[in-house]
């Protein structure tokens, strides 16, 4: 099976091409601003370099969300339509799910800065959801930890917070590939972001405010 996986729920895009779980191409590259810009480059050169079209694609993986709101729209946008226009099967992970696949025996907690001390995080174990994603205050996640008593490891893109235990995020595609392929196929029409909270200006629209 041929599967097409993307990420640009951050400032990175992250893409790659399997075949049978052999990693065909792949892209981890900071775009930072121009993801909109040069994110079908991108796509396009990975497609070329497996020596593939996208009409041979089986399956996509697209990440939904949480992380930037832009880049989530890009990458979902894309996926979508790819997977509406040339009939392809295609299921949706969180960027958390995405990032706790990292081979050790400890806790793992994924985690996003959200800004203002906030961060969307979830935390895993071998595999079991022990706390789902959400969007929290960074010392109430600390308390979760504390009261779990166990090893853990924060993995993100950026330690801005200057946590100890800290991994820089580097996915490894083809196992996110492996882990995820798998799941049942979802009519690209019904997928949705998975944002976790709303945006400042509709927070402010609403009056709601985060105490959490």
């Amino acid at each position: 099976m041929k599967v097409f996986y993307i990420d640009t729920s951050s400032s990175y895009l992250y893409a790659g091409i399997s075949d049978n779980d052999i990693l065909l191409s792949s892209v981890k590259k900071n775009l930072g601003s121009d993801m909109s810009k040069f994110t079908i480059k991108e796509v396009e050169n990975l497609f070329k370099e497996a020596s593939l079209e996208s009409s041979d694609i089986d399956k996509i993986i697209v990440v939904k969300g949480p992380g930037s709101y832009t880049g989530i729209r890009i990458g979902m946008t894309f996926a979508k339509i790819m997977a509406w226009s040339l009939k392809k099967e295609i299921v949706s992970i969180t960027s958390l799910e995405a990032m706790s696949v990292l081979e050790t025996s400890k806790v793992i907690v994924p985690l996003i800065d959200a800004r203002r001390g906030f961060v969307f995080a979830g935390i895993y174990e071998n595999n079991n959801v022990i706390m789902k994603n959400q969007y929290l205050k960074l010392d109430r996640l600390q308390e979760q930890l504390a009261s779990l008593k166990k090893e853990f490891v924060y993995i993100g893109n950026q330690n801005k917070f200057k946590l100890e235990n800290f991994i820089e995020y580097d996915p490894d595609i083809l196992k996110i590939i492996i882990k995820y392929e798998g799941l049942k196929g979802e009519n690209p029409h019904t997928i949705e972001p998975e944002y976790l909270k709303l945006t400042e200006a509709e927070e402010n629209l609403k009056g709601i405010h985060y105490d959490n």
